[in-house]
């Protein structure tokens, strides 16, 4: 009967040991795979790129509509006289201009299209705040392409805008999409798409029409004066490239 109490307690011992080793091993387990899964994406923080210095405000005239030979039903186009086959300006008075300037600058398009501007660009991306007219004009020189939209748009419209600008593709090994999307008050439409020299205003982020834009004058050497400058190592930092 000792012997066989005896063998009863080794049991019990030789289990609870067991059963305490595989406690140990599967809290062990739970906390090497909590230290190595992050607790969630962790949201990036915009960078608002700074305005520029304050100053006399350099007055644009007012840019000479002209015909669209886009085949992109709605497109205002804009003389771009000279832009950009010699790299020059057409008549001073009709031809968007593109002189770096220091100062503000009063555009006569909303948003801009052209014209001159700063001389350090906006980094391209995503932006939930406004950005500053004049470096933003800076990338659609470069051949980028600027998506604005009412800050009173409904925030599932606002998703769906930076949605579109996460589909596009990288340009070359740029490291941008060549794409700015940014607020902008006082728009007479919900959603306006500009390019150098050219401007569509849309009701909707699914107007199939943005994307033709896209295609049409992303960094294209018909239209951009400088296709493929820089759009990134300028200022600001985006929510998404």
């Amino acid at each position: 009967m000792a012997q066989a109490r005896r063998r009863r307690r080794r049991a019990a011992l030789w289990e609870g040991g067991g059963l305490l080793g595989v406690g140990l091993a599967v809290t062990l387990t739970v906390v090497l795979n909590s230290a190595a899964t992050p607790s969630g994406p962790r949201p990036k923080r915009e960078v608002p790129a700074p305005p520029v210095a304050a100053g006399a405000s350099d007055a644009q005239p007012a840019a000479l509509i002209v015909a669209n030979t886009t085949g992109i039903p709605g497109v205002v186009a804009y003389d771009t006289t000279g832009w950009p086959a010699d790299r020059d300006d057409g008549p001073a008075a009709e031809a968007l201009g593109h002189t770096h300037v220091a100062g503000p600058v009063a555009y006569s398009v909303t948003p801009p299209v052209g014209g001159d501007h700063s001389g350090v660009w906006l980094n391209c991306g995503v932006y939930d705040q406004p950005v500053p007219n004049e470096r933003a004009v800076h990338d659609l020189e470069h051949g980028a392409v600027w998506i604005t939209y009412r800050p009173s748009l409904p925030a599932a419209e606002a998703r769906q805008i930076q949605a579109f600008e996460a589909r596009q593709s990288f340009v070359g090994a740029t490291g941008s999409r060549y794409v700015d999307v940014s607020p902008y008050p006082g728009l007479s439409s919900p959603i306006v798409i500009s390019s150098w020299g050219f401007q569509l205003r849309v009701s909707s982020p699914t107007d199939p029409r943005l994307q033709r834009f896209v295609d049409t004058f992303r960094t294209s050497s018909t239209y951009a004066p400088e296709p493929g400058g820089e759009c990134t190592g300028g200022l600001g930092t985006p929510l998404q490239r």
